[in-house]
């Protein structure tokens, strides 16, 4: 089972730093409508992870007119919302549409704010796999679905790496750099995993809250930050056309190997 769980744990990361890796071989900023494609892919495999890697799961830790079946997945998803709030208000970050927030007095550089952001993306990913693993290690998950939902997560990081560190080369960092900020922000994942891993794993009873949780924070971020960047501009519709493709991948991946 160790190595299922560094396996899960490392391979969204691997994603992020093959994406990053891009600045290698990509001579200038991604195309825009290639880009709306990326953001849309990558919001639709959140959005169906959300769904039947997470929020399915808690609902089904109870009997089907069990009160705590909806009770307890809405309170979770509403914590997880809440909780990611507080960081995008507290946290000052760039996006890809060059709006700034969070705490705007602050002597950040504006390179640094934009690796912030992409931060921002990746906790909810990884809460969300250290959540699952937490949930195999009681026994309530199996391991395909902890492997369908990293592998997902990583099918998205792909484009996200790409689209984080071919802006920071364009600001004037050598490939090199960019590639390494990139990669960094991907190291997030494993310790947000890693630490709901030790929140959950021993107290089984908050499964269900954790799962909702982890869900909560990976909608706020398709709906806050992906799909609004992704909808900036003209050719909007090719972000839809992406998110419906990245849905579709990641419900089958799930339903049928999870």
């Amino acid at each position: 089972m160790s190595w299922v769980i560094a396996v899960a744990l490392l391979i969204p990361l691997a994603g992020t730093a093959l994406g990053s890796a891009m600045v290698f071989f990509l001579k200038k900023e991604i195309n825009p409508k290639v880009q709306k494609i990326l953001l849309g892919f990558a919001s639709g495999v959140m959005m169906a992870a959300s769904i039947w890697s997470l929020l399915q799961p808690a609902i089904n830790n109870f009997e089907k007119w069990d009160y705590r079946s909806w009770l307890v997945p809405g309170i979770g998803f509403i914590l997880g919302v809440g909780f990611m709030l507080i960081l995008d208000y507290v946290i000052p970050h760039i996006h890809i549409n060059k709006q700034e927030e969070g705490v705007k007095k602050n002597k950040l550089s504006k390179t640094f704010k934009m690796m912030l952001a992409v931060t921002l993306h990746n906790v909810p990913e990884g809460l969300a796999v250290g959540v699952v693993i937490a949930g195999m290690m009681n026994g309530n998950l199996n391991q395909q679905a902890l492997l369908v939902l990293s592998a997902g997560i990583a099918i998205q990081n792909f484009p996200e790496g790409i689209i984080v560190s071919m802006p920071l080369k364009e600001e004037g960092l050598s490939k090199w750099k960019a590639f390494l900020l990139g990669f960094l922000s991907g190291v997030v994942e494993p310790l947000a995993g890693g630490l709901a891993i030790l929140l959950t794993a021993f107290v089984s009873v908050i499964l269900p809250y954790t799962l909702a949780f982890a869900a909560g924070v990976m909608i706020y971020v398709v709906v806050e930050e992906l799909i609004p960047e992704a909808n900036d501009g003209p050719h909007s519709n090719l972000a839809t056309i992406g998110l419906a493709v990245g849905f579709v991948l990641m419900m089958i991946l799930d339903i049928a190997l999870g």
